[in-house]
């Protein structure tokens, strides 16, 4: 339910928001909607950088051949610098930018109720220094030397020593790329958590909090737990880079696996930082599109708390070959398999809500199913490398890319999708079209497929990561080995074609789709309550949220607002 507060108050929070220029209002905005709309735009583009740096080296790997003498579509050294930044770009300039900043920035004042973040400039100078940021690793491709090619886990000596990386100018710009992203979101974590915590409207307790709102605020408190000695990780690798420090040189006394130690403490951690917005999506639509609350509110909360904290305990089994007392990768085996207990409880609670529900099959809805299908394809895979005798053999081999891929797809680009599609409406007052989206979907959850079951086979195959050409080996280069590159390349073709009608849904859906209303789908959380594209401001009048009595036990999806855990309407 909405109540009102006084007109008094009401006034105050009208006069408090007055009309900016256009400069101010798009350029340099303190409105939290502007600012996720240009973390979004933002991951949007470096999407397309990243996803042509795939096209290429995919390319590369099925047609090794004749562009470059010797070599073939690209040398060697740009053919490191293309997957080094291919991975850097769509996990840190897509994945986070988007999930976490962008629709974090855009979501959290309207579905708790309040008008803007707590630190609005603060807010602003977060995407200011990730803009630099995108800028310095865009740079990089084009200094002497090329772009950083150390791959995007960025172990020394390949990213700490001249000789092998020869790149004395991109290694040091994607350092500090890297390090000013990390600072913009530092401080976005502390506005969404602060703003969470404390702006909540009236009546909106803690266990009313959207589901999709917690996962932000969760992920932000475990990054900024694990980036910590990351940042002074990167602190030595650009002094060893650049002032001939020997942190990770043992030549000298440095030791290269204190960097592997320092990176997957944060790295591990990482892949939840952008999971559990993902996770929290796709709460929020299965709950309006099968019209059902959400099934196990308080358990899905509990344990993510639970996930957030066993995260910090397993980072060492991405270094299960790196001379890890076997004892101690017992350890760590035992909390990888424990890692995944609430993950699994997280999904069975998300089919539990699917269950008996009137399902409206929507493409965001689509989208949402599929994220619960392929990302659990790629926590199963992940089982066997969690533990150590099996790693052993398949560590930097292509299984272990193709689970990280049935990882990371469904979660920045899958759950991207399952986003827009749903909260387009609000942003834009339009619907987008639904047959063109459901052409999107099937031209891209297919191939994706198409793409990476070949590269489980040729992992298992014994084929190794970062090789650019295979006919160099010819246990790797059998006739059905290379058809299989072939098949997985052109999947990743067809799916970057289907990602055009996507992009004409979005353009032409902001000038001629259907008017969206302010509540097409019929949900329950606030910010369907407010005009779409939300006011400046957000809210004519400040709501109220009360949580009806518990003896009423059927929620009015229909209608009236209640929290996804609230026990009903008013018979």
């Amino acid at each position: 339910m909405v109540n009102n507060i006084s007109d008094t108050d009401s006034l105050s929070h009208k006069d408090h928001h007055t009309e900016a220029s256009f400069w101010s209002k798009y350029i340099f905005s303190t409105d939290h909607k502007i600012i996720g709309m240009q973390y979004i735009i933002t991951g949007i583009v470096m999407a397309v950088i990243g996803g042509y740096m795939a096209y290429v080296f995919r390319m590369q790997l099925a047609f090794p051949g004749k562009a470059v003498p010797g070599y073939g579509l690209v040398s060697p050294l740009d053919y490191n610098m293309l997957i080094t930044n291919h991975g850097t770009i769509m996990i840190f300039w897509v994945a986070m930018p988007i999930l976490i900043a962008g629709l974090g920035n855009y979501l959290i004042p309207l579905m708790i109720g309040c008008d803007d973040m707590v630190f609005p400039r603060i807010n602003r100078l977060s995407y200011q220094i990730f803009f630099i940021s995108t800028l310095v690793i865009l740079i990089s491709f084009f200094v002497p030397g090329g772009g950083f090619g150390g791959a995007w886990t960025a172990y020394p000596p390949l990213s700490s020593e001249a000789i092998y990386n020869h790149t004395p100018w991109g290694a040091p710009l994607w350092v500090i790329a890297v390090a000013l992203e990390f600072v913009a979101f530092l401080m976005g974590g502390i506005n969404f958590i602060t703003t969470t915590m404390n702006a909540r409207c009236k009546g909106m307790k803690m266990y009313d909090i959207p589901i999709v709102v917690w996962m932000i605020v969760i992920a932000s408190i475990i990054f900024m737990a694990s980036v910590g000695p990351l940042i002074a990780g990167a602190v030595m690798l650009l002094f060893d880079q650049t002032l001939g420090t020997s942190f990770y040189n043992p030549m000298n006394g440095g030791d290269p696996v204190l960097w592997q130690h320092l990176f997957w403490f944060f790295g591990h951690p990482e892949v939840y930082v952008v999971l559990l917005p993902a996770m929290g999506i796709v709460a929020e639509v299965i709950t309006v599109f099968s019209r059902k609350k959400l099934f196990g509110y308080k358990t899905i909360l509990y344990t993510t708390f639970a996930t957030g904290i066993l995260s910090f305990f397993v980072w060492a089994h991405h270094q299960f070959i790196a001379g890890i007392d076997p004892r101690m990768a017992n350890i760590f085996t035992i909390t990888t398999v424990m890692i995944s207990i609430p993950v699994g409880e997280m999904l069975f609670c998300y089919i539990a809500t699917l269950y008996g529900g009137s399902i409206e099959f929507k493409t965001a809805m689509l989208f949402a199913i599929a994220f619960l299908a392929e990302f659990l394809i790629g926590g199963v895979t992940g089982i066997y490398l969690g533990a150590s005798g099996t790693d052993i053999y398949f560590h930097d081999t292509y299984f272990v890319l193709a689970h990280f891929h049935y990882t990371f797809f469904p979660i920045a680009v899958i759950g991207f999708f399952t986003a827009i599609y749903y909260w387009f409406p609000k942003m834009f007052g339009r619907k987008l079209n639904e047959t063109l989206g459901k052409i999107h979907f099937w031209g891209t959850i297919i191939p994706f497929n198409g793409i990476f079951i070949p590269l489980f086979i040729l992992g298992m195959g014994g084929q190794h990561r970062r090789i650019y050409n295979y006919n160099h080996f010819p246990d790797l280069s059998t006739p059905s080995q290379q058809d299989l590159r072939v098949f997985a390349t052109t999947s990743m073709v067809i799916m970057l074609v289907f990602q055009i009608p996507f992009f004409i849904n979005f353009i032409s859906s902001l000038f001629k789709g259907e008017k969206a209303g302010n509540n097409p789908w019929k949900a329950n959380t606030l910010e369907w309550t407010v005009p779409s594209p939300p006011p400046h401001g957000n809210f004519a009048e400040m709501p109220e949220v009360y949580r009806p009595p518990y003896e009423y036990s059927v929620p009015d999806m229909d209608n009236d607002y209640c929290p996804q855990n609230c026990s009903g309407k008013k018979i």
